[in-house]
């Protein structure tokens, strides 16, 4: 009897103030396990790494998408987390026939779904797709740190660290900042005031 295909789906960066947010969607192989996967949060960054490269080469299929700090800010970060992860599931080739969703929520999307919480350290697919998502999403803030060297986006992802607020504050809100977020908001309403 053939095994359905499952994809595990995931993503990474909800909570940062600036970048877009990523989302990965990955089937893994049976055939090839991958040693070493768990919640991408609990991984150390080079391992991460290293792990991207393998999921790579020996997932079935894998995908990577994001949904901008525009769009984040039109429809809702969680809004723009779920169409991130329509995106990357719409990609896979071959298609899952179930995806398996970390969280409380699933996509809008034709494919039997289950949403699980803590999924990333239940099941490996989600794992792989945790790892996927996060590493792109670091790769991202390291190239709009090279762009905006001014605003330490490599030392603190876009989280709302003291330092990343203390530079927003210094040199201005941009363009990748994500406008209804707390800090973010509060900054441009007293730059509106003053």
């Amino acid at each position: 009897m053939s095994t359905i295909l499952i994809a595990g789906v995931d993503e990474a960066g909800r909570g940062p103030l600036a970048g877009a947010v990523y989302a990965a969607a990955v089937i893994l192989d049976p055939q090839r396990p991958i040693e070493g996967l768990a919640d991408s949060k609990t991984i150390s960054e080079k391992k991460r790494e290293q792990l991207s490269v393998n999921i790579k080469q020996s997932a079935l299929a894998w995908a990577i998408a994001s949904a901008s700090a525009e769009e984040i800010d039109n429809i809702n970060i969680l809004q723009a987390s779920l169409l991130a992860m329509k995106r990357a599931i719409e990609q896979l080739q071959p298609a899952p026939e179930k995806i398996l969703v970390d969280g409380l929520y699933l996509p809008d999307i034709a494919i039997q779904g289950e949403a699980v919480i803590k999924g990333d350290s239940k099941h490996a697919c989600i794992s792989a797709a945790s790892i996927l998502a996060k590493v792109a999403r670091d790769e991202e803030l390291y190239r709009l740190d090279s762009i905006f060297p001014d605003y330490g986006f490599a030392l603190h992802k876009g989280y709302p660290t003291k330092l990343h607020i203390e530079k927003i504050q210094q040199h201005g809100v941009l363009p990748i900042h994500r406008k209804t977020f707390g800090p973010v908001k509060k900054l441009l309403q007293a730059k509106s005031i003053t």
